[in-house]
């Protein structure tokens, strides 16, 4: 079963929510932050990527760093002002980007059942990230970024989330990506109501926020330290808002590379065609899976397996993602660790096909790759087969914003 419960949630008044609430952390570098925040002193920004109020150039991951965010955060309590709810409670947070809306619950997670695998993962992380966001979490003693996460709907837990729509909101505004945020604190008496339905749900899946979960239970192997803990901590729980997976939208997260390995553009088409069916695509956009377009030369072609080629019972390996790494970019472009080579970049699905493009033309790649979305279905089968996906596989979009909904540990 999955236990989530209810937390004393550190927020923005209803009148700054929108000024303080910024992109996730780890979806923009330091030069998108500052531009960002640029004159914003409320925006979360100053507290998750705190380096943007020090002097350039300064290491990321330096003591001062981890100082800055501290400072900024009780300087932003302060001018926000953000309070501390009166009573543990939990929220229903929307997310609406053009026609797609998705709701779900806001509150705090187990992290024995994200040790114990009742909470899924389907992606490795990194031990520089985890570093980062346990020091990040320490220093500021919340969690103020909250794990996205997903599982297989009930009708139960949907019509409280209804009934808890009924209600005015408690933060609603457009930010300026165009994406609409509303906020709704759930009636206490719906409450215990949400938190028991919870229990009839088997598992939870990790859909974005990998290296959240992981430092949240590093930061609590250090706040417990040789004590013993009875178990309702807060450093026991971790910040999530739970969306029903039916409700998810993943856009294709796709890949351009700087170079071809040594090879000109036509023996590299030549080694191309001798791994897939090659046509010309009339867009850059694959109509289905098993399908990835390929920008070279200022055309887009279509790469496809013959058929039996791949094994449709291994979610696995029947990834376009998986498809792609072991069959070119590994054996022909050399490209066997994508977490690391530095001649392979991604490009969210969001930005549009156009983006692939103007990458290629304009030189700063030889070859774009664009791919069809993995399906949450796909994600949850491999979850729970504990397998994992490639990296960069998904994006999940609309994006959770930081800095509404904080948990103090």
């Amino acid at each position: 079963m999955a236990t989530i419960r209810p937390f004393r949630a550190l927020r923005p008044s209803s009148e700054s929510a929108s000024h303080v609430s910024a992109v996730p952390y780890d979806v923009v570098n330091t030069a998108e932050a500052v531009a960002l925040a640029k004159g914003n002193p409320l925006s979360f920004l100053h507290v998750s990527r705190p380096e943007i109020d020090l002097p350039a150039g300064i290491d990321v991951y330096s003591a001062e760093v981890y100082s800055k965010a501290a400072e900024n955060f009780e300087r932003l309590k302060t001018a926000a002002p953000m309070f501390v709810e009166e009573t543990p409670s939990l929220y229903v947070y929307r997310l609406r980007m053009g026609d797609h809306i998705q709701s779900g619950i806001a509150a705090c997670c187990s992290i024995d059942e994200y040790e114990s695998n009742i909470v899924r993962k389907h992606e490795r992380t990194r031990k520089d990230k985890e570093d980062d966001r346990t020091r990040h979490m320490l220093s500021l003693s919340a969690q103020t970024g909250p794990v996205f996460l997903t599982y297989r709907g009930r009708d139960e837990i949907n019509d409280l989330v209804i009934r808890a729509l009924q209600q005015d909101p408690l933060y609603d505004f457009v930010a300026p990506d165009n994406v609409a945020h509303t906020v709704w604190r759930i009636s206490d008496d719906d409450r215990d109501l949400v938190v028991d339905a919870f229990k009839a749900v088997p598992r939870l899946y990790i859909a974005d926020g990998h290296h959240r979960a992981a430092s949240a239970s590093r930061a609590r192997t250090e706040l417990s330290g040789n004590s013993k803990p009875d178990g309702n901590e807060e450093y026991n729980f971790f910040l999530a808002v739970l969306f029903p997976a039916d409700q998810l939208q993943i856009l294709s997260y796709n890949r351009v590379v700087k170079e071809l390995h040594g090879l000109s553009p036509g023996a590299f088409m030549t080694e191309v065609s001798r791994k897939f069916d090659v046509s010309e695509a009339a867009s850059g956009s694959p109509t289905q899976k098993s399908e990835i377009n390929m920008y070279l030369g200022g055309k887009w072609y279509r790469l496809t397996l013959p058929m039996g080629t791949t094994n449709p019972i291994d979610p696995l390996s029947s990834l376009d993602v998986s498809v792609l790494q072991e069959r070119l970019l590994d054996p022909v472009l050399g490209i066997a660790d994508v977490r690391t080579d530095k001649r392979i970049d991604f490009v969210g699905g969001v930005r549009g096909i156009s983006a692939l493009e103007q990458m290629v033309n304009e030189g700063r790649a030889a070859v774009a790759f664009s791919l069809y979305p993995v399906t949450v279905n796909d994600l949850m089968a491999i979850a729970d087969a504990n397998g994992i996906m490639p990296p960069k596989s998904t994006w999940f979009e609309p994006k959770l914003r930081d800095g509404l909904l904080s948990h103090l540990i």
